[in-house]
């Protein structure tokens, strides 16, 4: 993948009976390491890092034994779309979370016995940087999708925003979020411009990047961040592997060079 900027966002599933569980787990964890407050990618710190990375790992745990599935999806701002209307372009990022609520967890491979049981779908969104109009549009796009899954006997039932100040499975999220981006959009190799070198931060970062890409590595040999999750050649693996990672780019655009960080150098050396 070349340098490109990107935006992500990160989605975990989790079955309803599990949840409490997991979250006492982590909870606890961070008490024992007297994390008091909210544990995130941007508070990571040389001194912090060893408790971040028994977080992580404790965390990794529950994906590896499949009782949490995780999910990514990220864009590269050099593909540009082409033929947007205004609007269109004005709620491009609820769109694109859109087909990520929509598409990431393969919702419609859900249900293996349709014939016997219903599966149903909660959403807890962490708050979106949308407006109050485009929250909704989101929602009702959801929702309409439950005509297509009810095919399969599966439905989403609620959809409702929560602060993740106050949950610690998104805190966990946004640390494996964070990495990603942090590696995607190399703010590892990041130095000084007065010493030429890295910050104990970046440098903390990155080994804590380093920590996640190995549990990940033990889930999926050969993981390559910067890539989508191959299915296998089954489709119904997009629902039932434990982490994925969705390199989306729509259908409808092109790839612009001079967007990337590359190009960009080219340009000012001309």
């Amino acid at each position: 993948m070349e340098n490109t900027l990107v935006i992500s966002m990160v989605g975990a599933l989790i079955n309803l009976s599990d949840i409490n569980l997991i979250e006492n787990a982590l909870n606890s964890k961070k008490q024992e390491l007297n994390l008091n407050g909210e544990i995130k990618w941007t508070k990571v710190t040389d001194n912090y890092l060893e408790k971040y990375i028994d977080m992580i790992n404790l965390f990794f745990e529950f994906i590896k034994s499949g009782k949490i599935k995780v999910r990514i999806m990220f864009a590269q701002n050099a593909f540009v779309s082409d033929g947007l209307t205004k609007k269109q372009t004005d709620n491009e990022y609820s769109i694109l979370y859109y087909f990520f609520l929509k598409d990431a967890f393969g919702l419609k491979y859900s249900n293996n016995t349709p014939f016997k049981s219903k599966v149903n779908f909660s959403y807890y969104l962490d708050d979106l940087p949308c407006s109050e109009e485009q929250k909704n549009a989101l929602k009702n796009s959801m929702f309409r999708y439950n005509f297509e899954l009810r095919q399969n006997n599966t439905e989403i039932t609620e959809i409702v925003e929560i602060d993740s100040k106050k949950h610690v499975i998104q805190q966990c999220m946004d640390i494996i979020l964070g990495s990603m981006n942090f590696k995607l959009n190399d703010f590892d190799k990041i130095k000084d411009e007065q010493t030429g070198k890295r910050s104990k931060r970046t440098i903390a970062k990155e080994k804590l990047y380093k920590v996640i890409n190995k549990n990940i590595r033990e889930i999926r040999k050969g993981f390559n961040v910067g890539v989508s999750t191959s299915n296998d050649n089954d489709v119904t693996n997009i629902w039932k592997h434990e982490y994925r990672h969705w390199n989306f780019i729509s259908k409808y655009s092109h790839f612009d060079k001079t967007l990337t960080k590359k190009g960009n150098k080219k340009d000012n050396s001309k």
